[in-house]
């Protein structure tokens, strides 16, 4: 069941539509996404709410992006010692 849920981005209210069991969820996005447009706002610059929104939307997203990146290369450098110790242990020499 849908529920209405009361957000604050830069002083400004917003009700949205969202699953009851996502409320929480919701709340702490928009804590996330309020955190930072504030950061954009204080660099003194003079933008409107929607361009702040713009640019934190962008920053979230590039930094989910990377977050994206260096998780694929974490997980590919497990895997790659991963495959060596196997290879070791069977007495294969594993050389790519």
């Amino acid at each position: 069941m849908n529920k209405n849920v009361t957000i604050k981005l830069l002083e400004k209210e917003f009700v949205v539509g969202c699953p009851a069991e996502n409320e929480a969820d919701l709340l702490a996005s928009a804590e996330h996404l309020n955190s930072k447009m504030q950061e954009i706002r204080a660099t003194g610059k003079i933008l409107s709410m929607e361009r702040i929104a713009v640019m934190a939307a962008l920053n979230i997203s590039n930094e989910f992006l990377s977050g994206k990146v260096e998780q694929r290369e974490q997980m590919e450098d497990t895997m790659q010692r991963l495959s060596q110790k196997i290879g070791k242990s069977l007495g294969i020499d594993s050389q790519d």
